[in-house]
């Protein structure tokens, strides 16, 4: 079993790096991450116009950072898949597939509640 040394700093500023590394490549190679990005950017916008309260402000947040976390999870998964069996194997198309799912959940997860919060406010302009 590997054993750890004390804290330090400098690892933990390593993490991070790797981390901002992760979604530098995320956004550079994944084409998904623009369309999470700009409906991001439009929910911002319609939470600055419509000065959204703090309950569905933070109802907001989690369901959008739940659409980040899940497709970066999904793309993980599919990178590891890619490299585990590179030609098409019907069980990892299987893994492929519930990883989308969790990505299309969320998705929809986060359109209900935002249709719930704006579309109220929409009809009423």
């Amino acid at each position: 079993m590997k054993t750890y040394g004390s804290f330090s700093f400098k690892a933990r500023l390593c993490s991070f790096r790797y981390a901002v590394s992760g979604l530098m490549r995320f956004f550079f190679e994944e084409h998904n991450a623009i369309v999470h990005l700009l409906a991001t950017i439009v929910v911002g916008a319609l939470v600055i116009f419509f000065r959204i309260n703090g309950a569905e402000l933070l109802a907001l947040v989690i369901v959008t950072g739940g659409v980040w976390v899940a497709e970066l999870l999904n793309t993980a998964i599919e990178q590891v898949m890619n490299m585990v069996s590179p030609e098409w194997h019907p069980k990892v198309k299987y893994i492929k597939d519930l990883a989308a799912a969790a990505v299309l959940v969320a998705a929809i997860t986060a359109l209900l509640v935002g249709g719930l919060i704006f579309i109220p406010r929409l009809t009423q302009l």
